[in-house]
């Protein structure tokens, strides 16, 4: 809220801004350079032209008005709330890899840019995953934490999802759970963790915080705030033996939110699975759980060859065991199929190209954080 108070008095003429000897004010202004400063007014200006027109706002000239003030003034901008849900629905909509983004207008935005500190951030977190979850009516939800600021980088979360399994390294080099969680394991052994003893292959990894740059701290995830599913199969009674479960909300944590040029490193979003992600990928992946050759044995196909097309039988068992897990116990969950019908209900998805093209608002991969390239040793 002080932040708001000075902005505002900044804003309003209340508080003169002081140049230096170069006529600029005393403060890196968007990275300090001239360039810079001429590429954050052009994405504000094309960002606040789009949110009033497609709002019908009405003519946008004095907000840019105040926007450019801004700007000169502290080197960045600071979203209305309309602004920031607009903002965040806008870039599910413009993720072109994403096949849920038909749903973008039912993204439910949590305004929490005033939260900075790690506790409050995990805190925030787990209420979102509350909110999301709804008793397995999962609620396409985002909550956008404190932005990039001169002088000041915003949070970040170092976990890819707000709930992952485990990978834990085995001395033969062996990994018990998730093969894809191996680094992030590793630096939340080095930070403290605890958890997972003894070692199974669905251990919940505690989220990863880092503040503005600073340390990153554990933080555990309560285990009524995890909603998961027992894969079973409506057919195979033995699958059930399999041991396998997911957790109910694909919650990415990873990724960058760029709004009109102002970046919010910190941004957990949700939709709902396709069963896919699960079966074929996350469980059925050969660098992830690798469970079609369990899944094939029991059912007595022959493995020798791939042309018996082995494979495919038993990613179907685990496909069909997934989303009949997932609907007996109430969570929701599509198909591929029902997908590529509400993406593409002209034709079907196969025979089209599709153009990548990059527009703003949007999502954004985070480099790798230092902290997992450095694998759990001590950074310098």
């Amino acid at each position: 809220m002080r932040d708001q108070n000075a902005r505002s008095a900044l804003l309003s003429g209340e508080v003169p801004v002081t140049l230096n000897q170069h006529g600029a004010p005393p403060w890196p202004l968007a990275g300090g350079d001239k360039s810079a400063i001429e590429d954050l007014h052009a994405s504000a200006r094309q960002f606040i032209t789009l949110f009033h027109a497609e709002n019908h706002a009405g003519p946008a000239f004095q907000r840019l008005g105040r926007v450019r003030r801004e700007i000169e003034a502290t080197g960045t901008y600071w979203h209305t709330p309309e602004e920031l849900a607009f903002g965040a629905r806008a870039a599910w909509r413009n993720s072109t890899r994403c096949i849920g983004r038909p749903y973008w207008h039912s993204l439910e935005v949590r305004d929490r840019r005033e939260v900075a500190s790690a506790p409050a951030i995990a805190a925030e977190c787990t209420a979102h995953l509350r909110e999301a979850t709804n008793g397995g009516q999962i609620r396409p939800m985002i909550t956008v934490f404190a932005p990039d600021r001169p002088y000041l980088p915003g949070p970040r979360i170092i976990n890819s999802q707000l709930v992952r399994y485990a990978g834990h390294e085995t001395a033969d080099g062996a990994v018990v759970g998730d093969p894809a969680n191996v680094d992030v394991t590793r630096l939340a052994r080095h930070l403290g963790w605890s958890g997972g003893r003894p070692e199974s292959r669905f251990d919940v990894l505690p989220l990863i915080v880092e503040e503005g740059g600073g340390l990153a701290t554990l933080h555990e995830l309560p285990a009524d705030a995890v909603l998961e599913v027992m894969i079973r199969n409506p057919d195979l009674a033995w699958f059930a033996d399999l041991g396998l479960r997911w957790y109910a909300v694909p919650m990415i944590s990873d990724m960058y939110l760029d709004i009109g040029g102002v970046c919010y490193p910190a941004v957990p979003f949700n939709g709902w699975y396709v069963c896919t992600e699960i079966g074929s990928q996350d469980l059925g992946g050969t660098a992830r759980y690798d469970q079609l050759p369990v899944i094939a044995e029991r059912m007595g196909l022959s493995t020798g060859s791939d042309q018996t097309l082995w494979k495919d039988k038993a990613m179907t068992e685990l496909n069909l065991a997934v989303l009949h897990s997932f609907n007996s116990d109430g969570v929701t969950i599509t198909d591929h199929h029902a997908e590529s019908v509400r993406s593409w209900p002209a034709t079907p998805v196969f025979p089209r190209y599709y153009e990548d093209f990059s527009h703003t608002p949007n999502f954004y991969q985070h480099p790798v954080s230092l902290r997992l390239k450095s694998a759990g040793r001590p950074l310098e």
